[in-house]
């Protein structure tokens, strides 16, 4: 009982956590259209976005340098504070985030020309600015989660959201008619400047959050515990280089790309392949919301025999739900590649293929724990710098053949490759009872069902969606048969629901 009832609040929090997270993502799908739309692939705008945001999410790593994951641990450990736990961390990374601002700010000139950005150096400065913000936020968030407070959590996130929206479609859509309309009230307005504009509403939204979190700055009044302090360095450093090797799966090829293959030809296919993996990444949606919820969890949990087993649950069910959403989304694709603009849908090809790499992704997330439980964090470190080798190496031989394509394959060979190191070496220093008969069947049928869609013949979109959704309710079927014991204890479940509140 007890342990159904943790997945039961593991499922609630996933939930909520998830509303911020995949209907924030799906407003966000807004944005992809109104930039593919207004910025064409030729120009190489988008590209320069791509890449950008790809820095900031390899900054964002470095500038949180694992504090999030080290505050749970240290806020659940015997004998620290929680509240100086948060404190340490948070002052510790807003400290470090300051000095970033003000190095990048001091050295603007050479980091922009580095980065082939010398016409456009208030481009880093602006997301160097972001990326500070986002990393103090990541604690602060991060308090939310310890708390179990999901919803001030979600609102945040989708407040963000909806402020990014609205000022994009002012920028892409009203404010070009008012530059006709009234030139001198919007003087300051530039058509050309419109990917400058992307970043400015981007640092005018995260500063305007910031204020939402006056209550959690205010418990950093402990200050910081020079000894949790460094207990807490000991056990985030493997954890910075797993993050580091980690982001890197994500946006090496994205930082790459511009180098391997330079000047505005660059700029155009990573535009056609960011602007394409931003449809798989629902599958990235799903991960973030499962381990925001999954991380307190864990941690909270005991250590022992059954809390390893619902682990192992928890890893089955993972795999169905994300194996049924990567066959929705290749299913639905006539629909979906609609997202984008018609001139970038040569890249559609990569979808399935970063789609797959992204369920690698979530399982070696969900294999990651056994190093976190027993401090042993190191051992994620040297799986995802070996991940990240592998990318890189596919990336570096296999792109100025292959383009974008290679990119795609290099981060499948990447996470598989943290996949498989992370479930051998932990099954033999704290084995789990995963269920790996049912996990190779669940893949399987799904390989062949995408298989199926992808060489069945039929012409006209409407019977194409006819026969995909036909074969997407074969996997639903097979997934009940496969775990009729579980539907049939939810429906009994449910119908006690039911009844109880009848008889009231």
């Amino acid at each position: 009982m007890a342990d159904n009832n943790r997945l039961g609040s593991l499922a609630k929090q996933t939930a909520i956590y998830g509303l911020s997270s995949i209907i924030g993502r799906f407003l966000n799908y807004l944005l992809v259209p109104l930039y593919t739309y207004k910025i064409a692939a030729e120009s190489g705008g988008y590209g320069i976005v791509t890449n950008l945001y790809a820095y900031t999410a390899l900054l964002l790593v470095i500038l949180t340098f694992g504090m999030e994951t080290t505050f749970f641990r240290f806020s659940n450990k015997e004998g620290v504070d929680p509240n100086k736990a948060f404190s340490t961390s948070g002052l510790a990374v807003g400290l470090v985030a300051l000095v970033f601002v003000a190095l990048v700010s001091i050295f603007l000139k050479p980091i922009s020309s580095g980065l082939h950005y010398a016409d456009h150096p208030e481009f880093v400065e602006i997301m160097a600015i972001i990326v500070a913000l986002d990393a103090f936020q990541a604690i602060l968030f991060a308090r939310l989660r310890y708390e179990n407070r999901p919803i001030k959590f979600a609102a945040l996130k989708l407040l963000f959201i909806f402020l990014n929206i609205g000022l994009n479609l002012f920028i892409f859509l009203v404010a070009p008619g008012l530059k006709e309309s009234h030139p001198t009230l919007m003087g300051w307005y530039e058509n050309s400047y419109q990917v400058g504009y992307i970043f400015i509403v981007n640092l005018i939204c995260t500063a305007l959050i910031t204020l939402g979190f006056i209550p959690e700055i205010k418990k950093l009044r402990f200050g910081i515990d020079r000894e949790i302090l460094k207990q807490m360095l000991k056990y985030t450093w493997p954890l910075l280089l797993l993050g580091l090797a980690g982001i890197l799966n994500q946006v090496a090829d994205k930082i790459c790309y511009r180098f391997i293959v330079p000047g505005e030809e660059g700029d155009v296919q990573l535009g056609i392949y960011g602007a394409c993996v931003k449809i798989a990444m629902i599958m990235a949606m799903i991960t973030q919301a499962f381990r925001y919820a999954y991380e307190p969890f864990v941690f909270g949990g005991k250590r022992d025999t059954a809390d390893k087993e619902t682990q192992a649950k928890v890893m089955k069910y993972f795999i169905i739900f994300t194996l049924f959403a990567f066959l929705a989304v290749v299913m639905y694709m006539p629909i979906l590649k609609h997202i984008i603009k018609s001139d970038y849908w040569e890249g559609l090809r990569v979808v399935p293929i970063v789609m797959m790499a992204e369920i690698f992704m979530g399982i070696y997330f969900n294999l990651s724990f056994w190093y976190k439980l027993i401090d042993q964090t190191w051992w994620g470190a040297v799986f995802s710098a070996i991940g990240c080798a592998v990318l890189l190496a596919i990336n570096f031989i296999f792109v100025p053949k292959y383009g974008y394509m290679a990119c795609a394959w290099g981060g499948f060979a990447g996470y598989g490759t943290c996949m498989i190191l992370s479930y051998f070496v932990g099954q033999k220093k704290a084995p789990i009872p995963y269920d790996l008969k049912s996990a190779f069947l669940y893949f399987a049928v799904a390989v062949a069902l995408f298989f199926a869609q992808k060489y069945i013949a039929i012409e006209g979109v409407v019977w194409t969606l006819v026969v995909n959704t036909g074969l997407l309710l074969v996997f639903f079927a097979f997934i009940c048969w496969m775990e009729r014991d579980l539907i049939n204890a939810v429906a009994g479940f449910v119908k006690t629901k039911i009844l109880k509140k009848n008889k009231k």
